[in-house]
Protein backbone atom coordinates (compact mmCIF):
# COMPACT_ATOMS: atom_id res chain seq x y z
CA UNK A 1 0.00 0.00 0.00
CA UNK A 2 1.55 3.29 -0.99
CA UNK A 3 2.49 5.54 1.87
CA UNK A 4 0.48 8.73 2.00
CA UNK A 5 2.39 12.10 1.95
CA UNK A 6 1.49 14.19 4.96
CA UNK A 7 0.99 18.65 4.65
CA UNK A 8 1.65 20.53 7.17
CA UNK A 9 -0.99 22.48 8.18
CA UNK A 10 0.42 25.50 7.63
CA UNK A 11 0.77 24.61 3.73
CA UNK A 12 -2.62 23.49 3.69
CA UNK A 13 -4.05 26.66 5.16
CA UNK A 14 -2.18 28.32 2.23
CA UNK A 15 -3.70 25.77 -0.75
CA UNK A 16 -7.03 26.70 1.20
CA UNK A 17 -6.25 30.01 1.02
CA UNK A 18 -5.53 30.04 -2.73
CA UNK A 19 -8.28 27.86 -3.82
CA UNK A 20 -10.34 30.29 -2.15
CA UNK A 21 -8.91 33.60 -4.01
CA UNK A 22 -9.14 31.85 -7.10
CA UNK A 23 -12.24 31.24 -6.93
CA UNK A 24 -13.50 34.60 -6.24
CA UNK A 25 -10.68 36.67 -8.36
CA UNK A 26 -11.89 35.38 -11.81
CA UNK A 27 -15.56 36.89 -11.35
CA UNK A 28 -13.68 40.58 -10.53
CA UNK A 29 -11.50 39.86 -13.16
CA UNK A 30 -14.00 38.65 -15.32
CA UNK A 31 -16.35 42.43 -14.81
CA UNK A 32 -13.51 44.28 -15.23
CA UNK A 33 -12.08 43.20 -18.44
CA UNK A 34 -15.85 43.08 -19.66
CA UNK A 35 -16.07 46.99 -18.78
CA UNK A 36 -12.60 47.58 -20.51
CA UNK A 37 -14.02 45.47 -23.47
CA UNK A 38 -16.65 47.57 -24.02
CA UNK A 39 -15.33 51.49 -23.49
CA UNK A 40 -12.17 50.02 -26.28
CA UNK A 41 -14.77 48.86 -28.55
CA UNK A 42 -17.23 52.09 -28.07
CA UNK A 43 -13.88 54.24 -28.09
CA UNK A 44 -12.36 52.71 -30.97
CA UNK A 45 -15.23 52.84 -33.23
CA UNK A 46 -15.44 56.77 -32.58
CA UNK A 47 -11.62 56.94 -32.69
CA UNK A 48 -11.37 54.69 -36.57
CA UNK A 49 -14.05 57.19 -37.30
CA UNK A 50 -12.50 60.33 -37.32
CA UNK A 51 -9.11 59.00 -38.03
CA UNK A 52 -10.38 57.66 -41.26
CA UNK A 53 -12.76 60.75 -41.46
CA UNK A 54 -11.55 61.38 -45.47
CA UNK A 55 -12.85 58.20 -46.70
CA UNK A 56 -16.27 58.31 -44.78
CA UNK A 57 -17.00 61.69 -46.04
CA UNK A 58 -16.33 63.64 -49.49
CA UNK A 59 -16.93 67.01 -48.16
CA UNK A 60 -14.79 69.87 -46.95
CA UNK A 61 -15.97 70.60 -43.66
CA UNK A 62 -15.29 73.91 -43.99
CA UNK A 63 -16.85 74.66 -47.34
CA UNK A 64 -20.04 77.13 -47.54
CA UNK A 65 -22.75 76.76 -49.85
CA UNK A 66 -25.99 79.25 -48.51
CA UNK A 67 -27.62 77.40 -51.30
CA UNK A 68 -27.95 74.57 -49.64
CA UNK A 69 -28.23 75.72 -45.91
CA UNK A 70 -30.05 74.47 -43.35
CA UNK A 71 -30.78 71.16 -45.13
CA UNK A 72 -32.18 68.15 -43.59
CA UNK A 73 -30.66 64.28 -44.07
CA UNK A 74 -30.66 63.02 -47.21
CA UNK A 75 -28.12 60.90 -49.31
CA UNK A 76 -26.00 63.65 -50.34
CA UNK A 77 -25.93 64.85 -46.35
CA UNK A 78 -26.72 62.20 -43.64
CA UNK A 79 -27.18 64.58 -40.97
CA UNK A 80 -28.25 67.79 -42.82
CA UNK A 81 -26.43 71.09 -43.23
CA UNK A 82 -25.70 74.18 -41.27
CA UNK A 83 -26.75 77.67 -41.27
CA UNK A 84 -23.38 78.27 -43.98
CA UNK A 85 -24.54 74.90 -45.88
CA UNK A 86 -21.49 72.86 -44.44
CA UNK A 87 -21.89 69.45 -44.20
CA UNK A 88 -22.57 68.49 -40.76
CA UNK A 89 -20.47 64.82 -40.96
CA UNK A 90 -18.15 66.54 -42.42
CA UNK A 91 -17.67 69.01 -39.64
CA UNK A 92 -18.68 66.06 -36.54
CA UNK A 93 -15.68 63.80 -37.87
CA UNK A 94 -13.01 66.13 -39.07
CA UNK A 95 -14.24 68.70 -35.68
CA UNK A 96 -13.28 64.86 -33.40
CA UNK A 97 -10.02 64.79 -34.78
CA UNK A 98 -8.39 68.14 -33.69
CA UNK A 99 -10.96 67.59 -30.36
CA UNK A 100 -9.67 64.11 -29.21
CA UNK A 101 -6.22 65.24 -30.16
CA UNK A 102 -5.39 68.03 -28.15
CA UNK A 103 -7.72 66.44 -25.14
CA UNK A 104 -5.81 62.73 -25.22
CA UNK A 105 -1.93 65.28 -25.81
CA UNK A 106 -3.31 67.22 -23.16
CA UNK A 107 -3.54 64.36 -21.26
CA UNK A 108 -0.24 62.52 -22.11
CA UNK A 109 2.42 65.34 -21.25
CA UNK A 110 0.86 65.93 -18.06
CA UNK A 111 0.93 62.42 -17.11
CA UNK A 112 4.56 61.84 -18.27
CA UNK A 113 5.75 65.14 -16.48
CA UNK A 114 3.73 64.55 -13.13
CA UNK A 115 5.00 61.26 -13.10
CA UNK A 116 7.99 61.80 -12.87
CA UNK A 117 7.79 64.81 -10.75
CA UNK A 118 5.97 62.83 -8.37
CA UNK A 119 8.51 60.17 -8.26
CA UNK A 120 11.87 62.50 -7.86
CA UNK A 121 9.27 64.71 -5.11
CA UNK A 122 8.63 60.74 -3.14
CA UNK A 123 12.00 59.37 -3.91
CA UNK A 124 14.59 62.01 -2.78
CA UNK A 125 14.74 64.47 0.17
CA UNK A 126 15.63 67.96 0.28
CA UNK A 127 15.43 71.04 -1.49
CA UNK A 128 14.03 69.59 -4.81
CA UNK A 129 11.07 67.67 -3.86
CA UNK A 130 10.42 70.78 -1.52
CA UNK A 131 10.30 73.02 -4.04
CA UNK A 132 7.59 70.70 -6.42
CA UNK A 133 5.42 70.08 -4.14
CA UNK A 134 5.29 73.99 -3.28
CA UNK A 135 4.84 74.36 -7.12
CA UNK A 136 1.85 72.41 -6.87
CA UNK A 137 0.11 73.75 -4.08
CA UNK A 138 0.89 77.02 -5.70
CA UNK A 139 -0.95 75.83 -9.10
CA UNK A 140 -3.63 73.79 -7.15
CA UNK A 141 -4.61 77.08 -4.84
CA UNK A 142 -6.31 78.71 -8.11
CA UNK A 143 -9.30 77.30 -9.30
CA UNK A 144 -8.82 75.11 -12.44
CA UNK A 145 -11.03 76.26 -14.79
CA UNK A 146 -10.13 79.97 -14.11
CA UNK A 147 -6.44 79.22 -14.92
CA UNK A 148 -7.08 77.43 -17.55
CA UNK A 149 -9.51 80.43 -19.40
CA UNK A 150 -7.24 82.90 -18.09
CA UNK A 151 -3.91 81.13 -19.89
CA UNK A 152 -6.10 80.55 -22.83
CA UNK A 153 -6.93 84.42 -23.41
CA UNK A 154 -3.23 85.34 -22.74
CA UNK A 155 -1.74 82.48 -25.45
CA UNK A 156 -4.80 83.70 -27.49
CA UNK A 157 -7.08 81.21 -29.11
CA UNK A 158 -6.56 77.75 -30.81
CA UNK A 159 -5.62 74.32 -30.21
CA UNK A 160 -2.20 75.06 -29.29
CA UNK A 161 -3.03 77.09 -26.40
CA UNK A 162 -5.44 75.05 -24.86
CA UNK A 163 -3.05 72.21 -25.16
CA UNK A 164 -0.43 74.54 -23.47
CA UNK A 165 -2.89 75.81 -20.88
CA UNK A 166 -4.63 72.71 -19.87
CA UNK A 167 -1.20 71.16 -19.67
CA UNK A 168 0.79 73.79 -17.38
CA UNK A 169 -2.15 73.27 -15.08
CA UNK A 170 -3.04 69.45 -14.79
CA UNK A 171 -0.05 67.85 -14.47
CA UNK A 172 -0.59 68.29 -10.35
CA UNK A 173 -3.21 65.48 -9.80
CA UNK A 174 -0.54 63.47 -11.23
CA UNK A 175 2.24 64.38 -9.19
CA UNK A 176 0.57 64.03 -5.91
CA UNK A 177 -0.45 60.13 -7.21
CA UNK A 178 3.02 59.18 -7.93
CA UNK A 179 4.58 60.79 -5.13
CA UNK A 180 2.39 59.50 -2.58
CA UNK A 181 2.83 55.81 -4.90
CA UNK A 182 6.24 56.47 -4.10
CA UNK A 183 6.21 57.09 -0.57
CA UNK A 184 4.82 53.65 -0.33
CA UNK A 185 7.15 51.88 -2.67
CA UNK A 186 10.48 53.19 -1.73
CA UNK A 187 10.36 51.60 1.47
CA UNK A 188 9.61 48.18 -0.05
CA UNK A 189 13.07 45.58 -0.14
CA UNK A 190 13.32 45.21 -3.70
CA UNK A 191 14.17 48.98 -3.70
CA UNK A 192 16.77 48.29 -0.55
CA UNK A 193 18.03 45.54 -2.35
CA UNK A 194 18.99 47.85 -5.85
CA UNK A 195 20.61 50.45 -3.63
CA UNK A 196 22.74 47.19 -1.73
CA UNK A 197 23.67 46.37 -4.99
CA UNK A 198 25.29 49.47 -6.21
CA UNK A 199 23.01 50.39 -8.97
CA UNK A 200 21.98 54.80 -8.85
CA UNK A 201 19.10 56.51 -7.83
CA UNK A 202 18.54 57.29 -10.76
CA UNK A 203 18.79 53.94 -12.78
CA UNK A 204 16.40 52.77 -9.40
CA UNK A 205 14.29 55.72 -10.12
CA UNK A 206 13.12 54.81 -13.65
CA UNK A 207 13.85 51.15 -13.88
CA UNK A 208 11.59 50.13 -11.06
CA UNK A 209 9.81 52.62 -9.39
CA UNK A 210 8.40 54.55 -12.25
CA UNK A 211 6.73 51.77 -13.99
CA UNK A 212 5.33 50.34 -11.02
CA UNK A 213 3.66 53.32 -9.83
CA UNK A 214 2.45 54.70 -13.66
CA UNK A 215 -0.75 52.43 -13.29
CA UNK A 216 -2.47 54.65 -10.85
CA UNK A 217 -1.70 57.44 -13.16
CA UNK A 218 -3.21 56.00 -16.35
CA UNK A 219 -6.47 55.24 -14.50
CA UNK A 220 -6.93 59.02 -13.34
CA UNK A 221 -6.05 60.03 -17.06
CA UNK A 222 -8.73 58.00 -18.35
CA UNK A 223 -11.43 60.33 -16.50
CA UNK A 224 -9.18 63.55 -17.22
CA UNK A 225 -9.16 62.97 -21.09
CA UNK A 226 -12.92 63.23 -20.54
CA UNK A 227 -12.40 66.40 -18.30
CA UNK A 228 -10.05 68.30 -20.86
CA UNK A 229 -12.79 67.40 -23.65
CA UNK A 230 -15.12 69.23 -22.04
CA UNK A 231 -12.94 72.28 -21.10
CA UNK A 232 -11.88 72.36 -25.04
CA UNK A 233 -15.82 72.09 -25.87
CA UNK A 234 -16.53 74.07 -23.30
CA UNK A 235 -13.80 77.26 -24.37
CA UNK A 236 -15.04 76.50 -27.94
CA UNK A 237 -18.42 76.88 -26.95
CA UNK A 238 -17.44 80.50 -25.76
CA UNK A 239 -15.76 81.44 -28.79
CA UNK A 240 -12.43 80.75 -26.75
CA UNK A 241 -11.81 77.74 -28.43
CA UNK A 242 -10.75 76.73 -31.87
CA UNK A 243 -10.84 79.16 -34.17
CA UNK A 244 -13.55 79.22 -36.67
CA UNK A 245 -14.04 78.00 -39.69
CA UNK A 246 -12.34 75.03 -38.52
CA UNK A 247 -14.31 72.22 -37.39
CA UNK A 248 -14.92 71.68 -33.67
CA UNK A 249 -17.85 70.53 -31.52
CA UNK A 250 -18.09 72.98 -29.32
CA UNK A 251 -18.30 75.71 -31.63
CA UNK A 252 -20.99 73.18 -33.50
CA UNK A 253 -23.39 73.54 -30.20
CA UNK A 254 -22.40 77.26 -30.18
CA UNK A 255 -23.94 77.54 -33.73
CA UNK A 256 -26.75 75.43 -32.91
CA UNK A 257 -28.12 76.98 -29.94
CA UNK A 258 -29.71 79.53 -31.82
CA UNK A 259 -32.00 77.54 -33.71
CA UNK A 260 -33.55 75.68 -30.80
CA UNK A 261 -36.34 77.54 -30.23
CA UNK A 262 -36.97 76.85 -34.37
CA UNK A 263 -37.30 73.33 -33.74
CA UNK A 264 -33.89 72.53 -34.92
CA UNK A 265 -31.72 69.86 -32.41
CA UNK A 266 -29.54 68.18 -34.91
CA UNK A 267 -26.55 70.87 -34.83
CA UNK A 268 -26.71 70.70 -30.93
CA UNK A 269 -27.75 67.32 -30.22
CA UNK A 270 -25.38 65.48 -32.30
CA UNK A 271 -22.13 66.61 -31.13
CA UNK A 272 -23.20 66.17 -27.69
CA UNK A 273 -24.16 62.65 -28.02
CA UNK A 274 -20.56 61.92 -29.28
CA UNK A 275 -19.45 63.73 -26.66
CA UNK A 276 -21.67 61.22 -23.74
CA UNK A 277 -20.55 58.42 -25.89
CA UNK A 278 -16.36 58.85 -25.69
CA UNK A 279 -17.44 59.87 -21.76
CA UNK A 280 -18.84 56.65 -21.12
CA UNK A 281 -16.40 54.43 -23.45
CA UNK A 282 -13.82 56.17 -20.89
CA UNK A 283 -15.27 55.87 -17.89
CA UNK A 284 -15.70 52.34 -18.66
CA UNK A 285 -12.27 51.77 -19.01
CA UNK A 286 -10.92 53.91 -16.29
CA UNK A 287 -13.37 51.63 -13.83
CA UNK A 288 -11.97 48.02 -15.54
CA UNK A 289 -8.60 49.10 -15.30
CA UNK A 290 -9.25 50.40 -11.54
CA UNK A 291 -11.01 46.60 -10.80
CA UNK A 292 -8.35 45.05 -12.41
CA UNK A 293 -5.52 46.87 -10.15
CA UNK A 294 -7.40 46.42 -6.64
CA UNK A 295 -7.74 42.63 -7.99
CA UNK A 296 -4.33 42.45 -8.29
CA UNK A 297 -3.73 43.99 -5.26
Amino acid sequence: MPETKKIPVAQANKNYARIRLTGSKPRKRSHANAEIVIGCVLLGIIALMVIFAPLLTSYDPTHQSLREAMLGSSPEHLLGTDQYGRDIWARLLYGGRIDLFVAIMAVLTPLVIGTILGAVAGYFDGIVPTVIMRLADLVSSFPFYVLVIVLVFVLGNGGTSIFIAISAVSWVPYTRISRGETLILRDREFIASCKASGFSDIWVLFRHVIPNIASQGIVYAMSDIVMNLGIIVTLSYFGLGIVPPTPDWGQMMNDGQQFLAAGVYSLTVIPTIVIILISLALSFIGDGLANVLKVRR
